[in-house]
Order: structure tokens, then sequence, then C-alpha cells
């Protein structure tokens, strides 16, 4: 079974391209241009590298295959074999830019050392940073792709990123107060504060500090500012470096965005604004993101990073007599994963519990096919009431979508096989494998393959609820934060997961 998608990069509304077709493109140009050799940089050589005219000639023509051999359920002496291929294409101006959108979101720098802010058409020489690796290692993994230098890059260069989840529809941030707190407790320092003993250190533009993705925001221990000393201040500029470097935000902006609701939600405040770039850019009267803009955490913030910054979920909760532990309710596990499941900030930490446990494919499937569903009951609708060739062409779209589905996480073998029932693999092997047929059929095998995608998806939730959640509230590192969360449900959450938990 082969099912080909030809990929344009879908750009938001504010000109960005989505940020998972982004990541997806960069990480096929990296596999395509594996092995990374050596190069020249001034006397010396810097291994796993590339020049910036490789890159561009690359771009010009990606493709990328995902294909799984299995047995045909009906006759195992035949081999059947699925295959997604996904192309990408564009024009050398355009492949530069894309690659100057790399730079900009810290996927690759400059190999001499120097940040070097402009990818040129050629004779530059690239690397991969921490964060460039572990979007690299984390695409192959899902796809897959076992390449001995992937596995050697990963081993010494990446990082542990905070994965912020976005609107499927307009690619946009979540943005909900619990999320920005998940957030602002990373960007304090995961092991403690990340004090440098002079100004100087803190508002270096080396980035060193923050390849391990753990390391918090450069604070300066001492720092006068308008004859007054104020203790444990960092600027505007290396708060946006560290949002850029330590999560997974690939555009500026949504830098700023992140740093604005840090001061709009109490967490740091100004010590020193920088009145010349609020002038020049309206709407940033709350952060600038420069050097000269100094700012501090706020009593609020220091409550939070000590654990007394309840944002007081648990008291506004009636009921739930049952014992608890951390504030936590002693409900069904079904339902505390209901409420995971839906609130942002929830899901952040439990997907952090999930790859710590290496088990994060689980999540990943559940959200992967709730997104696939969503848009193939309305991409169905749709070539129901108006069967076009448009319509026709989405549908084929959408079941390529199905085998990337299906051969990452569902068929024999898969990089991320999950452990689900025999008989549920083995009706998904059979749908899978069949001819998917003429256009009129094709709607058809769709909905027969999202009732089965819908079943592995109950499955993954009851095992994620037996087993995942347990864990997850027993994690003492999570202990603090979880202490503000009360997961008992009533009403129509229960309803819904008492549904969910009979539904076969």
């Amino acid at each position: 079974m082969h099912q080909t998608s030809s990929r344009l990069l879908r750009m938001t509304d504010d000109d960005r391209p989505f940020t998972r077709d982004f990541k997806d493109l960069f990480a096929t140009l990296v596999v395509s241009l594996l092995p990374l050799s050596a190069h020249r940089v001034r006397l010396s050589k810097v291994e796993y590298t590339f020049l910036s005219e490789d890159a561009i000639n690359n771009l010009g023509s990606l493709k990328f295959s995902q294909s799984n051999r299995m047995p045909d359920p009906k006759d195992p002496s035949r081999i059947v074999t699925t295959t997604t291929t996904t192309t990408f294409s564009m024009a050398k101006d355009m492949a530069r830019s894309i690659c100057q959108r790399f730079v900009e979101a810290r996927f690759i720098e400059s190999a001499d050392g120097k940040y070097q802010q402009v990818y040129n058409m050629k004779g530059s020489v690239w690397q991969l940073t921490a964060k460039g690796v572990t979007v690299l290692d984390r695409f192959c993994a899902r796809n897959g792709i076992q390449q001995k230098q992937v596995a050697e890059l990963s081993s010494l260069n990446s990082a542990q990123l905070v994965i912020l989840e976005r609107d499927q529809m307009s690619d946009k941030l979540l943005n909900d107060l619990g999320t920005v707190e998940v957030i602002f407790r990373r960007f304090v320092g995961a092991d403690g504060r990340n004090i440098k003993a002079t100004v100087t250190a803190a508002d270096s533009d080396s980035l060193h500090d923050y390849k391990d993705g753990l390391t918090g925001v450069k604070m300066a221990a001492e720092r006068k500012v308008n004859g007054k000393t104020y203790r444990d201040t960092f600027t505007g500029k290396a708060t946006t470096d560290w949002l850029m470097d330590c999560s997974t935000i690939v555009d500026r902006r949504e830098t700023i965005e992140i740093a604005t609701l840090f001061v709009e939600y109490g967490f740091i405040e100004a010590v020193a604004q920088d009145r010349a770039f609020m002038s020049q850019n309206t709407g940033c009267n709350l952060f600038q993101p420069t050097k000269h803009a100094i700012y501090q955490l706020t009593q609020r913030g220091k409550d939070i990073i000590n654990g007394n910054g309840s944002r007081g979920r648990a008291s506004e909760s009636e009921g739930g007599t049952g014992s608890q532990r951390n504030g936590i309710t002693r409900d069904s596990n079904t339902q505390r994963l209901e409420k995971i499941l839906n609130d942002p900030a929830l899901r952040l930490l439990f997907r952090e519990n999930l790859r710590e446990m290496h088990c994060e494919e689980n999540l990943s499937f559940y959200k992967d096919v709730a997104e696939f569903v969503h848009g193939c009951k309305a991409a169905i609708r749709q070539a129901q009431k108006t069967p076009t060739a448009t319509s026709m062409d989405t549908i084929k779209e959408i079941m390529a979508q199905a085998y990337g589905i299906y051969n990452a996480f569902l068929a024999p073998g898969s990089p991320c096989e999950l452990n689900i029932d025999h008989q549920l693999r083995n009706n998904l092997a059979t749908r899978m494998t069949k001819a998917v047929g003429q256009d009129n059929t094709m709607i058809e095998t769709l909905q027969e393959v999202t009732s089965l995608f819908e079943d592995a998806q109950n499955a993954v939730f009851k095992l994620m609820a037996s087993d995942s959640v347990p864990k997850f509230l027993r994690n003492a590192k999570y202990e603090q934060q979880l202490r503000n969360y009360d997961l008992d449900l009533t009403g129509r959450a229960l309803e819904r997961s008492q549904s969910r938990s009979n539904r076969k």
C-alpha cells in the first residue's frame, strides 16, 4: 500500500510556518544530509557539520518515505509493505529563507562558535544545536529512522526541551495560566537558579548554559540600577534567549508573548524598562526583549518556585471526601486522566513524566488520533456534501495521514509500537493492508479506519489510566506542582469518562 503526500508549508495568520510542518521539514532536511561530515573552520575541523549550499540544494527537492513490512494477516507467507511518502520542494531563494528561519529557531548555529544570525547562500559551515538535535531525534524515533549519527549526536548534544502544545487549527501556543506557570518554573531553573557572579557573565550572548534545557535563565547576583542594588536580575534578551533555546518555540515573537505573560501574571517585574524600544514598538509596554530592559522575580514568582503559589484549585473544589495525596482526591484513575488530558498544564507535566518512563508514544498517539479523527470527519462531511476533485484530494491526504499514524504506532515492529490487544492489532493490519480502492470507496475505507483508530485510542487511554497516571501522581518531582490541582470530577466529565471506559 503506498500513499503519497506533497506538502506545502502551511502558514499561520501572522505569516509563520506551522510549527509541526516546520520541524518535520528541518528533520527531513537533516536526514537528507546524513552522514554529516567534518568541515574545516579556520585551523581545525568540526565534526557533524554541513555547508550552506548543501542544505539549500537539498531543500530544492526533499522526499521522505516511511515504510513498514509485515506478513499479510490472511496469508503469512506473503509480505505486505505499507509506505507513505512525503515530498517538499521549493526554489533556492525560499530555501535560503527557510534556512534563515532554522537559524532564528535555534535549530542550527555557525560552527565557528560565533553568534551568526545570517544564513549565507554558500560558504558557511553549520552545526546542529542541542535543540536541533532534540527535534531531529524525536522525528527519527517517531518515523523509525535508525541512523548511527543521530544516536551519536543525541548522546553528545541533546536538550530536555519544554514541549509546548498548540491549537491545531491556528498553531497558536496554548498560554493558559497553568501552562505559563509550568514554563516559568523551568525558566527559573529545574535545579535551582542560574546565578552569575558578574553582570557581564549574566548578560553575555553565550548560550552554552542552556544546552541541557534544564538550566534556568542567567541571572546577575547583584546589579546596580539607578543607584539601587538588585539581586538575581536578568535582561529581557536573556529571557527570550532562554525561551527560544529551551522550549519548542520556533519564532521569536512567541518568546515575547510568553515573557509578556510572565509579567502579566505577576511572576516577574521590570526593574528598568527600555524606553527607546517601547517608543518604536507599540504594545511592548510590559516586556522588552533587549539587554537594556532588566527584570526580577516578584514575590508571587518566588512563591510559585517555592511551592507556595497555589492557584487555589484545590480550595475551590467542593466535595471530594475521599482521602487525598498532594491535594488530589483519590478518585478513579480514569477520571484523573480525563482531567489531565483536558488541562494543558497537566498534560505538559504528564508528557514529561511519560518521556522519563519511555512511553511518551501513548500520549502522542492519543493526541494524533484525536486530531486525525477531527480532520477526517470534517473532510468526509465536505466530500459527501460537495464531491469535487479538491475534496477528494483532501480525502487522499487524510488517508496518507492514516498510514502515517499506522506505520508509526500500530504496525507490527513500528518505531513507536503500542501495547494493544492482539485481535485489535490484527483487525488494523487486515484493514490497512487492503487496497485502498477507488475514490467512491475511499470514504467508506476511511470510516472503517477511523473506527479502528478510535478503538486503539480507547485501549491506550485505559493503559495510561491504569499504569501511567498512578506513577505520575507518585512522582516526587511533581508533588509541589500537583498540590495545586484537584482532580475530582463531577457531572459531564464523569459521564464522558465512564462512557469512554465502557466504549468498545
